[in-house]
């Protein structure tokens, strides 16, 4: 059975006082889409229908070249975003993710756990949740005393008992084709925002005796979406963090993480050192036993060969 993605990327930059389409701006050298799109991916998905507006002309030019990505365009707000795609759901038999394009901290682990449990227990829908210290501003994941689903409440409309729940719904949905069909047709804008929110699908299907299964699977991390440069920052942190991890456990030493910046898609060989203040653009590909540091700029696309040793950008060529 087939698994797609409809990926919702129509988003503006207007908290972010940017003419740049949200969904490309960069996390650590790479368009944010662009991590949803390798999470999509490694979870297993065939096909993208993703849903562009605000700024679609320099989306389908970065991204243009897919042939796995199905170009919709939401040309007016109304309903929810999803429903644009109804014509290509009816002709797609099988599972789909519906993801947000500003959640770059998103893994294909993740919607891979999600996926199986979708499967495993023949669920109509399915979602990850997460559980947070502070979930201001999540809608809450309702249970009843069983600890099964009920529904999602937003927090505008949640009773105080409710905003208390930290269990919350990161917007990480999988769905059978045909009952997403069904469900999106149920949406209505009977709230305090008179907006449609896809995440009543879920308690329709509900309603309709469909098996609804939520699945805590995401952590506290990867919750972060991005509508603010204050919380492109923070996910840059967390993803500059991942990167330097990364290559910490394949042999390489980062002598000061705080004090380095390293762009994604950059492969580094064992035992080479990166000392303080060094700078690695994305795509570069760094030997094994080089010295790279202090004060280094390595460009995006390099090639360091191996024993190489850069310092304020002079390269030594270390002796064989």
């Amino acid at each position: 059975m087939s698994l797609t993605a409809i990926i919702l990327a129509a988003g503006r930059s207007t908290r972010m006082k940017s003419g740049r389409p949200k969904a490309l701006h960069e996390v650590c050298g790479r368009p944010m889409l662009e991590y949803v799109l390798r999470a999509c991916y490694g979870a297993g998905c065939e096909r993208i229908l993703m849903v562009v507006g605000h700024g679609k002309e320099a989306i389908v030019d970065y991204f243009g070249h897919d042939k796995r990505i199905h170009w919709i365009e939401q040309t007016e707000q109304l309903g929810h975003a999803a429903k644009m795609c109804e014509s290509e759901l009816r002709k797609h038999h099988g599972d789909v993710f519906v993801l947000a394009g500003d959640g770059p901290l998103i893994r294909a682990e993740v919607l891979k756990t999600l996926h199986e449990a979708h499967r495993a227990d023949r669920a109509a829908a399915s979602m990850a949740t997460a559980v947070l210290d502070d979930p201001t501003g999540y809608g809450r994941v309702v249970r009843d005393a069983n600890g099964e689903f009920l529904e999602i409440v937003e927090q505008l409309d949640a009773t105080p008992d409710q905003r208390d729940i930290r269990e919350v719904f990161p917007s990480y949905y999988c769905v059978r084709s045909e009952d997403l069909l069904f469900a999106l047709a149920q949406l209505k804008n009977d709230n305090k925002k008179r907006e449609f929110y896809l995440t009543d699908i879920y308690a329709h299907l509900r309603r309709a005796d469909k098996n609804v299964v939520a699945i805590q699977a995401v952590t506290q991390e990867d919750v972060i979406g991005v509508n603010t440069r204050q919380q492109l920052a923070e996910v840059d942190a967390i993803m500059q963090e991942r990167i330097q991890r990364q290559l910490r456990e394949s042999g390489v030493t980062v002598v000061s993480g705080v004090n380095s910046y390293i762009e994604a898609d950059v492969s580094v060989g064992t035992d080479t050192v990166i000392h303080p203040f060094t700078f690695i653009g994305r795509g570069t590909s760094i030997g094994p036993e080089c010295t790279i540091g202090p004060f280094a700029v390595i460009p995006r696309e390099s090639i360091v060969p191996e024993g190489t040793t850069v310092i304020r950008n002079v390269s030594e060529q270390a002796a064989v």
